[in-house]
């Protein structure tokens, strides 16, 4: 009463605020409590309690006893959590199947497939009993990581290892069981799942009873648009709805997903929310009841009260709530046993339907020092805050290694730990933290820390019959199979190793994303000291390896090593001797040690050896070490020098002629110089026939010669002899080579006479070698110092430090290098004079500090110019941003430009329309030797960069390399253009094209004069300090880090700098942050400023700590500014962001879950790029996170902000959008078979490859190698309505290179010609023929009469023969028949290829020559029609040969007629020989019995045989050893298909060895049998059959029975009846005589040989009276006959003929009139077995042969009925049988 007191007052008195609060409190108390106030009391009594509630009011005593408080009973355990408990959690992984769901506090729970929703199980279980597993959903592509979801409790638990086990169900009737559809209100916030999709949209289930819930396509479309990736929903997708309509009490409703009506959905009273139906997700309005440093306490509907736990409160504004404070509130979990509700404030709650940013900082796996105590929860955990200000939790097991009794006074607040990250909880933005020393000291934590060949130890937990299962930690476990117990096979494992046995194994495969991990226990392989080679890379040529069996194949054995790494070793590389088997030689799982001898990376491909050759070892043999290195007796020893002719060019090198002798060799195109650079463009610019002078041989290799052109190894070879054996080497001696390998662990260097040596990391560099890779490339030319040397094992050690290996004069080696670099583009042009081509001639001529008359085209937006001109007409003439000027260019402008720089590869021409360069090199100043000056750098390559001198205005070269080994360079060591740089200038001598030469000061760096535009500046909130925006002041740098600085500043004041805000001009690969060191002193001026927590002071003391960060630039440009302007919003500033523009952005780190590269544009301007926008190049998609270095600058474009609207997504491979002809990455989706592939384009697109875009050159199996989740390039070669079609043509996706094209594509139908012969593959077989796509757009059609010169009856032999997808040649006959249609034929005559359909099949040929005896034709059909539609045949008459075989001749009616009136062949009447076709069955006709005289097939093969012998040509030896490889690949072919167990037997020898393997299976030998008779082999078929019962062992009696029915088919169709009459009697003598004369009434039912079988059953009533089943199988045969009659008279007879011990059964038909009509069989009759029961009387009498038939509804009879017609035939007329080989027509063998 007093609540409603409140809401209704009496009177004027106007009562205060909070005693109105402090009341509804208290009554919402004693909610609680077991009282009786609800009943009517008197106005006295109503006075008196509005006493007392004033009492109560002004007594804090008795509020305290009441009110509700945050306290540590706040944070949620696993020991609070019941069965029915709701949540709100969030989606942290998704596998196939299950969710892992964090949930409050650091909690995880997992989804099962099964507990989503009751559609998307009963869906998967059809799917999965159809066998459709390719249509199943994927969990993936329903859930993603960081969606927020409504869950339960369902079940809690602990595992096998000890660990809690918390299972969840989001399934809609569990979480909403507490709605009833008279409780739906419009304006309610549920969720549901999807469980159909109809028509106009989709039925939801929301889990509440005869309630149902739709949803229209209108109001899903645009949260199809934005948030599910233009896909429309599926069965089982989770979503957030909206009640819009209830209708009819709450039994239909309509429902809405429109993202902005679902983040504005506000819980409110009138929805009659209670505690009791209260769900988690729910926003609600709320008002702030108490402030505590632990949380806050909020009112909101109505009564309720809820808290908030310090970390789920609103960051941005914690020390501003206070008492009435109004907020908005998202229910977090409710706990019914308490009857407590916890809310949160964050501000990605209080929206629904957004999305959660997974928190990646710290990084999982990092050890945390200096950890601030901020709060210890009793029995729950406590709270840290670490040093970068964000916070961490441990839970109370995670805090020691041993239970402690003073938890709060080691954990006391301000005390400071050391802790370890183990995960991160995605609720409360903190990571999750250990303290246990066992952890923390682990150096394995997580499976990704595991690395395949790495030595752990671990306890056997579990001995199985797979392998033994090995705890490797607490949360890790890994399997050892048998193969890997011991390094042979163990028959019993179990008396070696026992549970909890300690183990050391190593890591053979981890497999981190499916928590598998592979062990060995190998002895040779843990104890193994050779190279552990755990990927491709890693298989240099030359070392020795463990690995083992995996693979025994008759070509040789394939060796696994770790990881996914296999070789083949061959059969000749097996062993030094012949082997007679290699099955008894080698067993799987046997290490090996072998010798690897080739590696390919690219296409993962390894050869090995298990013959240890002898420069396997201490020499690095590179290509072809098989043979000697020198051959004196060729006359080209290793340092001859020679001049050459180009005779061809290859991607790698030049196929090249040795002058005068003209003897072939091989110039690589990495031997050509000694820059990397100049080795392409010389490998471009020399064509054929070209001279190229002064070439050194330097090894040979495969029966080749080597050449080298590099101008340094050639000097030395000059100076006389060099080293040539490892015994020759000494320690100090400095030598000249080229890198042959770069591995991670350092660089093998390759010298004359094949010597090799190794230089380590840590003697790559005088710097810290970070990566070996970005120091050194393979082919580039080093100088190495010899430090070691081992004789014994031939292994020599180098350096390649230019400290030691350089002569010390950088200042000349860095000159002769430019020198060197300059003269090689003279030699080029020289060449480049000589071509035909205007435009290479005009480019060879343009000398640098030439003057241009050019006039601007275009000018892009980052500011690059693009010129043309008269005089450089089809050159690419450009200017960099820098080079425009301060006044900037416009198009259409006449400019004069000097050329800073002239790119022969690209044809481009550098040039600069600055002033002060109008005059460079105009004035000829003299110039002292060696004159110190200052340059400004205008233009940079990766050799050369080219300055200006301020002081005589003239141009420089100037030199970037002091020395061959001097390759890596930090990126404050990188010039820029107007760079300022100190160089010293040679005389004038000096000079090339006229213009000075000049090296580095090294050391000396001056500061940058370039003058840019600043962009907009941006303006922030109101800070807290005294600094304000534009003030300039100096810094010490705090901490480098890689994406930003932090400046201390005057005043204890911490500094943010950005990346972006450190320097002018920055370019693609450098790390702008590694430029300063802590300690360093900078100017920096304030641009805005950002509100952070202060790391300081905790927040639970100091609840109003926010402090402003400023943020800086280091610039020189903005530090020259006065004007500062404001920022714009965030979405206003992505959206400036315009498709297609170039920015530069830094990495941040590789984000894995969703496969993207997380970069930052500025310090508020996050993006991402997805893989497949990473590189163009596939290879090194294979690990994408190590191709870039955190804060490496990466110039991207831009694609457009994301769906979230906070990011940006960004390319790196400049596309932006996909149009025709856009090349680009894409990942293999599905392999469809037969028909191509689908393929996951970038931008969220899907595209479609067909079998004729896969290759340049079709294959027989075009879809092998390509494996769902691989990267393929790709090219868009057309676009309808977002459908895009893709090609994997090289001729495509490497347009620039010209590569064989086999099989062009065919874009229309006017590309064909009349008589052209081409492929393509199969695509249907259909009613007018069989379908062959010649392209994507294009397909043809075979009309049956032009697909094969056989005749074929059975139209599956179509389907047999000419699979989907099978590559046919054919020749196209006509294109203009039809409009659009192409009509092609696959006859050999016209494509000149042999048949589709094998001779061994015995067709009948469609058309027979008169004179060779032609008894059948084919007949008159009309053009187009299917062969399958034969015209009826007529038999014609029976004739008997002389072995008394009866033949029944048969041809069609229509040629009956035409051939009246002639007379018969007399070839007819000689004895036949039988032809089968491949369809031929155990019928009644023979329709394809065709006679073939012996004379004519001797008439035949005499005629062949003279036909070869006169047509035979003579071969010349090079032919006969092309056949006989021919030959021999022929019959390894043969070999290889023997050894398929999936192939089909097609000889009598594969049969033969079949029936040895399978000497007692019938099925075998009737296959056996049924080869011979399509072979016509009548003979032989009962030969088989006799030596099959003669072989099956005579306890397999129902195998023999099987063989018996089999012979009787055989004999009944093909025999006589004296035969037949034989074969039964003796089938009756050996076998069960029953069976064996029911399976020959069955033979004679089926070849309707009736009164046979009615003889044989009245035999059978005579010898079997005593059987019911001859009884009810004659009865069947009558009535199948139509004798209803006679099968009546049969059950009386069968009454008295049955004993009466049998009388418990009897026979009863009910025989319908409607049982007379045609089909009746297997629906109308019907049979039924009733018991007999005695009649007795009531005076107890029992008469004598009386019997009551008990009666049984007809319904019960009928299915009786149709159960025994179902199994009347147990023999083999209900089965199939799937062998491989022909299918027997055999169909009465009762084991089938």
């Amino acid at each position: 009463m007093a609540a409603m007191d409140e809401d209704f007052p009496r009177g004027g008195v106007q009562r205060k605020e909070t005693a109105v609060k402090y009341k509804k409190y208290e009554e919402q108390g004693n909610l609680f409590e077991s009282g009786t106030e609800n009943q009517t009391r008197s106005p006295k009594v109503k006075k008196r309690k509005k006493k007392l509630s004033k009492e109560i009011v002004k007594t804090p005593v008795e509020v305290q006893g009441w009110e509700l408080q945050p306290s540590d009973a706040d944070i949620l355990t696993f020991e609070k959590l019941t069965v029915g408990t709701l949540l709100l959690g969030c989606v942290k992984e998704v596998t196939d199947f299950e969710l892992a769901i964090g949930l409050p506090h650091g909690l995880t729970g997992y989804v099962s497939l099964t507990n989503i929703c009751d559609a998307l199980t009963k869906s998967l279980r059809e799917k999965v009993n159809e066998d459709l597993l390719e249509d199943l959903t994927a969990l993936p592509d329903l859930y993603s990581p960081g969606m927020i979801l409504r869950c339960v409790v369902s079940q809690l638990g602990t595992t096998q290892t000890k660990h809690h086990s918390l299972k969840l169900s989001i399934n809609p009737k569990e979480v909403n069981a507490a709605l009833s559809a008279g409780a739906l209100r419009a304006g309610m916030l549920i969720s549901g799942c999807v469980s159909s999709v109809e028509d106009h949209g989709y039925l939801v289930d929301i889990g509440v009873k005869v309630t149902k819930a739709f949803l229209s396509q209108q109001k899903a479309q645009e949260y199809i648009k934005n948030k599910n990736q233009g896909f429309p929903l599926r069965v089982g997708q989770y979503l957030n709805l909206l009640l819009e309509l209830v209708k009819d009490n709450g039994r239909f409703v309509q429902l809405s997903i429109r993202p902005t009506d679902v983040a504005m959905a506000v819980a409110t009273d009138d929805q009659n929310w209670g505690f009791s139906n209260l769900l988690p997700g729910l926003v609600v309005k709320a008002e702030v009841q108490k402030v505590n440093p632990r949380g806050l306490v909020l009112h909101f509907l109505s009564g309720l009260l809820g808290t908030v736990d310090f970390s789920h409160r609103d960051l941005h504004k914690v020390g501003t709530y206070h008492t009435g404070q109004k907020v908005k509130a998202c229910v977090l979990y409710v706990q019914p046993d308490s009857k407590t509700v916890h809310l949160t404030l964050r501000p990605v709650f209080l929206k629904p339907g957004m999305v959660v940013r997974q928190p990646s900082r710290p990084p999982i796996g990092e050890v945390l020092d200096q950890c601030t105590v901020l709060c210890y929860h009793k029995g729950a955990g406590v709270t840290f805050q670490l040093q970068d200000g964000s916070f961490a939790y441990s839970r109370a097991f995670h805090l020691s290694d041993t239970k402690m009794t003073s938890m709060a006074s080691v954990f006391r607040e301000g005390t400071k730990h050391q802790c370890r990250v183990i995960d991160h909880s995605p609720m409360e933005q903190m990571a999750l933290v250990t303290l246990r020393r066992k952890i923390i000291e682990a150096p394995i934590l997580r499976y990704q820390d595991l690395l395949p060949g790495q030595l752990i130890e671990g306890r056997i937990t579990c001995l199985e019959k797979f392998g033994i299962l090995v705890k490797v930690t607490d949360y890790i476990r890994g399997l050892v199979p048998l193969m890997h117990l011991a390094d042979f096979p163990l028959e019993h494992p179990e008396k070696i190793y026992n549970v909890g046995d300690k183990i050391m194994c190593r890591v053979l495969t981890v497999n981190a994303k499916a928590k598998k991990v592979t062990l060995t226990l190998k002895k040779t392989l843990v104890r193994s000291k050779l190279r552990i080679i755990t990927r491709y890379e890693e298989g240099v040529p030359g070392e020795v390896a463990h690995g083992y069996v995996v693979c025994i194949r008759p070509f040789g054995c394939i060796i696994r090593f770790y990881g996914d790494v296999r070789g083949l070793v061959p059969l000749h590389e097996l062993s030094d001797q012949a082997l007679p088997s290699l099955e008894e030689a080698f067993y799987m799982g046997q290490v090996l040690k072998v010798n690897i001898l080739k590696c390919d990376p690219a296409q993962e491909k390894m050869l090995l050896s298990l013959r240890m050759h002898r420069h396997a070892i201490g020499r690095k043999p590179g290509r072809g070490s098989d043979i000697p290195v020198e051959s004196d007796e060729a006359g080209y020893p290793t340092g001859k020098i020679v001049d050459v002719r180009v005779l061809a060019k290859t991607k790698t090198g030049l196929q090249v002629a040795i002058l005068p002798e003209q003897v072939t060799a091989f110039l690589p195109t990495t031997h050509l110089s000694d820059h990397v650079s100049s080795c392409q463009l010389l490998a471009e610019t020399l064509r054929v026939d070209d001279i190229v002078p002064g070439v050194v041989c330097w090894s040979q290799a495969s029966n080749q010669i080597i050449l080298c052109r590099k101008p340094a190894l050639l000097a030395f070879l000059r100076q006389g002899p060099v080293a040539k054996d490892f015994t020759e080497l000494q320690v100090g001696m400095v030598m000249p080579g080229m890198v042959k390998s770069v591995m991670p662990y350092g660089v093998f260097v390759e010298f004359a006479h094949g010597l090799v040596g190794l230089a380590p990391k840590a003697a790559m560099s005088d710097k810290f070698v970070t990566d070996t890779a970005d120091h050194f490339v393979v082919g580039q030319t080093v100088v190495a110092m010899v430090t070691n040397v081992d004789e014994e094992k031939r292994r020599a050690l180098l350096t390649l430090k230019v400290s030691e290996c350089g002569s010390g004069d950088a200042a000349r080696e860095s000159l002769a290098l430019l020198t060197q670099y300059l003269n090689e583009l003279d030699f080029v042009r020289s060449f480049m004079d000589q071509r035909d081509s205007a435009v290479v001639a005009n480019l060879s001529h343009l000398v640098i500090g030439q003057r241009l008359e050019l006039t601007v085209d275009t000018v892009k937006t980052d500011g690059t110019v693009y010129f043309t001109g008269k005089e450089v007409a089809g050159l690419n003439i450009t200017a960099s941003c820098y080079h425009q000027g301060e006044g900037g260019v416009n198009p259409g402008q006449q400019l004069v430009g000097v050329v800073l720089f002239v790119d022969l590869l690209s044809s481009t021409v550098h040039v600069s329309v600055r002033p002060e360069l109008q005059n460079a090199g105009v004035e000829k100043v003299q110039l002292k030797r060696y004159l110190q000056q200052s340059a400004v750098v205008q233009f940079v390559t990766s050799d050369v960069a080219v300055g200006w001198l301020p002081s005589s205005s003239q141009l420089t070269f100037i030199p970037l390399t002091s020395h061959l080994n001097d390759t890596f360079h930090f990126d404050s060591e990188k010039l820029s253009e107007g760079q300022t740089v100190a160089v010293n200038l040679q005389a004038t001598t000096k000079t090339h094209q006229g213009i000075p030469l000049s090296c580095r000061r090294l050391g000396v760096r001056c500061r940058s004069n370039r003058v840019h535009e600043p962009p907009e500046d941006e303006a922030m909130s109101e800070v807290q300090h005294t600094l304000c925006f534009g003030d300039v002041l100096s810094g010490r740098v705090k901490s480098v880090r890689p994406t930003c600085l932090l400046i201390a500043l005057p005043g204890r004041v911490t500094g943010f700098v950005h990346a972006s805000e450190i320097l002018d001009q920055v370019s693609s690969g450098m790390v702008p942050t590694s430029s300063h060191k802590v300690g360093n002193t900078v100017t920096a001026k304030v641009i805005r400023g950002k509100e952070v927590k202060s790391h300081k002071l905790p927040p639970i003391t100091h609840l109003h700590s926010l402090w402003t960060t400023p943020v800086l630039t280091l610039r020189p440009s903005k530090l020259l500014e006065k004007d500062v302007c404001q920022s714009e919003e965030l979405v206003d500033r992505l959206q400036a962001f315009k498709p297609g523009q170039e920015l530069t952005c830094y990495v941040h780190k590789y984000y894995s879950p969703k496969q993207c590269l997380n970069v930052e544009v500025t310090h508020d301007v996050h993006g991402n790029v997805e893989l497949l926008l990473l590189s163009l190049n596939r290879k090194c998609m294979k690990y994408p996170e190590r191709m870039f270095q955190p804060g490496e600058a990466l110039t991207a474009t831009v694609i457009g902000p994301d769906k979230a609207g906070t990011r940006l997504c960004l390319s790196l491979t400049g596309l932006y959008s996909l149009d025709e002809g856009s090349v680009t990455l894409g990942a293999i989706k599905k392999v469809i078979p037969g028909v191509g592939m689908v393929v996951g384009l970038p931008l969220g697109e899907t595209g479609q490859a067909g079998l004729c875009d896969l290759e340049d050159s079709y294959r027989e199996s075009p879809l092998e190698g390509f494996i769902q989740g691989n990267l393929v390039r790709c090219c868009v070669i057309s676009k309808d309505k977002n459908q895009f079609r893709v090609s994997l043509r090289n001729s495509r996706v490497h347009s620039e290179k010209k590569s064989a094209v086999r099989d062009p594509e065919i874009a229309s139908i006017k590309d064909l010609r009349k008589g052209t012969i081409l492929r393509g593959y199969v695509k249907d077989i259909g009613k007018l023929g069989v379908y062959v796509s010649l392209s994507a757009t294009l397909t043809g059609l075979v009309q049956y009469q032009h697909v094969t010169k056989y005749s074929i009856n059975n139209h599956r032999l179509y389907w047999q023969n000419i699979p989907k997808g099978k590559l046919v040649t054919v020749k196209v006959l006509s294109t203009n028949k039809w409009p659009g249609h192409v009509e092609l034929s696959l006859l050999p005559r016209d494509t000149k290829k042999a048949d589709l359909f094998p001779a061994t099949l015995g067709l009948l040929l469609r058309k027979l020559n008169e004179a060779e005896g032609e008894v059948t034709k084919t007949s008159k059909r009309k053009q187009g029609d299917s062969e399958a539609e034969q015209l009826p045949y007529k038999k014609l008459k029976t004739e008997t040969g002389e072995s008394g075989l009866r033949l029944e001749i048969y041809c069609w009616e229509e040629e009956e007629e035409d051939e009246t009136g002639k007379e018969p062949s007399p070839v007819a009447t000689e004895v036949p020989r039988l032809q089968l076709s491949n369809n031929f069955a155990w019928g009644a006709t023979l329709n394809t019995v065709v006679p073939v005289t012996k004379r004519q097939v001797d008439m035949t093969s005499d005629s062949e045989e003279d036909e070869s012998s006169a047509t035979e040509p003579k071969l010349s030896r090079r032919e006969k050893e092309a056949s006989k490889r021919e030959a021999e690949k022929e019959l390894a072919k043969v070999e290889q298909q023997l050894m398929d167990s999936s192939r089909r037997p097609q000889t009598a020898d594969d049969f033969d060895r079949l029936v040895l393997s399978s000497p007692n299976s019938s099925i075998v030998w009737m296959q056996y049998m049924a080869f011979h008779l399509h072979t016509t082999e009548i003979e032989k078929a009962r030969a088989v059959a006799e030596r099959a019962l003669k072989t099956i062992c005579f306890r397999e009696e129902q195998e023999k029975l099987n063989v018996w029915v089999a012979l009787l088919n055989l004999e009944n169709l093909y025999g006589t009846e004296e035969s037949l009459t034989k074969v039964f009697e003796r089938a009756v003598q050996y076998s069960n005589p029953l069976k064996v004369f029911q399976q020959l009434a069955r033979v004679y039912t089926r070849s309707e040989k009736y009164k046979e079988a009615d003889n044989l059953y009245n035999t059978m009533l005579k010898r079997f009276r005593q059987e019911s089943s001859v009884w009810l199988g004659y009865a069947t045969f009558l009535l199948k006959q139509g004798r209803a009659e006679d099968s009546r008279a049969l059950l009386q007879k069968a009454l008295r003929g049955l004993p009466k011990k049998e009388r418990k059964s009897q026979l009863i038909f009910r025989h319908p009139s409607s049982l007379k009509t045609p089909g009746f069989l297997g629906s109308r009759l019907i049979l039924e077995l009733s018991r007999l029961r005695p009649v007795h009387y009531l005076d107890g009498r029992s008469p004598a042969n009386t019997s009551i038939r008990e009666e049984r509804p007809f319904s019960r009879a009928k299915e009786m009925g149709q159960e025994r017609i179902s199994r009347k035939n147990t023999g083999v007329v209900s089965k199939k049988v799937k062998v491989n080989g022909p299918q027997t027509p055999f169909k009465s063998c009762s084991s089938w």
